[in-house]
Order: structure tokens, then C-alpha cells, then sequence
């Protein structure tokens, strides 16, 4: 008896964040999810973080680090003209509504797949800087491979349905963050709430833009065998947080879930940082 009671007498002493922690957490409402400080590299939380599913429109964030990335090697610019082939336009699923043999900048394409998830100026472009959509996709695989993403493997430069398509939210993570680290300024693009196009509003997917302090991106998804994704970006003071959430039933609960990974990010890191200050 003089066990269970020096026991329980100790529990009482246990500092209060461990438990604070274990009950503001229990698991997500979502498939696979990470929180990560992008400072530092440090994972606040993950689950599921290397269950593989279909990335969906997330594979647009590959597609779109190629194009960065010949960009920045003064390979093509933003003003280049793209022409839009008939294989575009037939492309399915979010559009930017495209007429065979027009002629588009760059930048104009970019922002529709950022910003709106077009899957049509992803095909135009997959085709402009690679020659064809097929040498495209060789080339996302191989940069896969070379980032390190082990459980990754694209189809099409869009996210459009494929059993072959698949990532995890912790490959998703590494694109991601080397994504933002290479080339920055490409934060400014996923941050835009809506933008006119062809006389048309086309509008951020990402609702935590304009609902979440701080909030500066990055990209959703969405298919049926996999469900909603959000990789959700946000910044206060000199802390950077990135979350991944993949596989939400809606989009509503997509965004509550990537807002409580961010608010107990947020949390953790603030209270730290009040000790640090306290010398606690």
C-alpha cells in the first residue's frame, strides 16, 4: 500500500505539459499528418507519417519545383510564351478552360496551378519544359529520387486519379520544405488568395489563408481514393511552421485539422520560448 501511495503521490509532481500535451492530442482526424519547424527541421508530431497514398494535386508542387528550378538556371523565364495543345485543354478535373493553340505566359500558367490547382496549365507546361508530359514525369521521378522521397512515385504532372501515383506525408514534407528553401519567392505565388484570368476569379483552394493568422501556403489536393490534402504553411514572428495532412473526408476538416496541428505548434514553440526568456 505504501507503494501505490508514494505512486500516486508522485504523479501529482509530474510536470503539467506532459499530460497537457497527451490530452490536446489525441490522433487526427486524417490519414497521415506531420508538423514540422522548418527553421530547424524538428518534427513536432507525426502520424502515419510514411503510410503511402495517392498525393493528388500535391504532385503539382513536384511539377512545380522543376519549372522553379529551370528558371533559376536561366533555362526558361516567367514571361516565356507557352502555346496550349489540344492535350491540355482535354485535361480533366480543375481547369483554368484553356483554347487549343492559344498562347499564355509562363507566370499566368504557374499561378493557375499554384493558386487554383489547374490541371490543365499543368499539362501546358509539363509539355513546355519538358517536351512532352511522359520526359516531364521521367524528370519528377528522378528528382524524387534525388531529394530522398523513398515512397514516391508520379504518373502525371497533375495528380489526376492512378493506383500508381503514390507518396507519404513525409515525402511530401521533404519536397516541400526543399521546395521553399530553393527557390522562396515562390511562397508569394501560394499565398495569393484569388487572382483574374481570362476575366474569371480564379480562387485559392487553401481557406486558411484569409482564416489563419499567418498563414502564407502552400498547396491542397484531392481525389476520391485517397481524400482531401492540404500542405498548410504559416508564420509568426521569426517561427515557420509546415503541416501535412493528408487523407480528410472534407475539406472542412482538411483545414481543422492542419489549424490544430498549427495552433499546437505554435503553442509548443511559444511556451519554450516564454521559459527560455525565464530562465525556465
Amino acid at each position: 500500500m505504501k507503494k501505490i501511495a508514494v505512486f500516486i503521490l508522485c504523479l501529482f509532481f509530474l510536470p503539467v505539459e506532459i499530460f497537457a500535451a497527451e490530452r490536446s492530442f489525441q490522433p487526427l482526424a486524417v490519414k497521415a499528418a506531420m508538423l514540422v519547424e522548418m527553421n530547424t527541421g524538428k518534427v513536432l508530431y507525426q502520424q502515419n507519417a510514411d503510410k503511402v497514398i495517392q498525393p493528388a494535386s500535391l504532385s503539382k508542387i513536384m511539377s512545380l519545383y522543376l519549372i522553379s528550378e529551370d528558371i533559376a538556371e536561366k533555362k526558361a523565364g516567367y514571361s516565356d510564351i507557352v502555346t496550349i495543345s489540344a492535350n491540355a485543354v482535354q485535361t480533366g478535373g480543375s481547369k483554368m478552360l484553356f483554347e487549343p493553340g492559344v498562347q499564355y505566359e509562363v507566370l499566368d500558367l504557374v499561378k493557375g496551378m499554384a493558386i487554383h490547382s489547374a490541371n490543365d496549365a499543368s499539362v501546358a507546361l509539363a509539355e513546355h519544359f519538358g517536351g512532352n508530359v511522359e520526359q516531364f514525369v521521367m524528370r519528377m521521378n528522378a528528382k524524387a529520387k534525388a531529394l530522398g522521397m523513398k515512397h514516391t512515385h508520379f504518373v502525371n504532372p497533375h495528380g489526376l486519379p492512378n493506383r500508381k501515383q503514390k507518396t507519404t506525408a513525409r515525402d511530401i514534407y521533404m519536397l516541400s520544405r526543399e521546395y521553399l528553401r530553393r527557390f522562396p519567392n515562390s511562397q508569394k505565388i501560394h499565398s495569393i488568395e484569388r487572382f483574374t484570368f481570362n476575366n474569371q476569379i480564379l480562387t485559392n483552394r487553401n481557406d486558411l489563408l484569409d482564416k489563419y493568422p499567418g498563414a502564407n501556403g502552400l498547396k491542397t489536393g484531392y481525389v476520391g481514393a485517397a481524400g482531401f490534402h492540404l500542405v498548410a504553411t504559416a508564420i509568426r514572428g521569426g517561427t515557420r511552421l509546415m503541416a501535412v495532412v493528408l487523407g480528410a473526408k472534407n475539406p472542412r476538416i482538411r483545414s481543422q485539422q492542419a489549424r490544430k496541428l498549427l495552433d499546437y505548434g505554435f503553442g509548443r514553440i511559444g511556451e519554450k520560448n516564454t521559459k527560455n526568456r525565464i530562465g525556465g
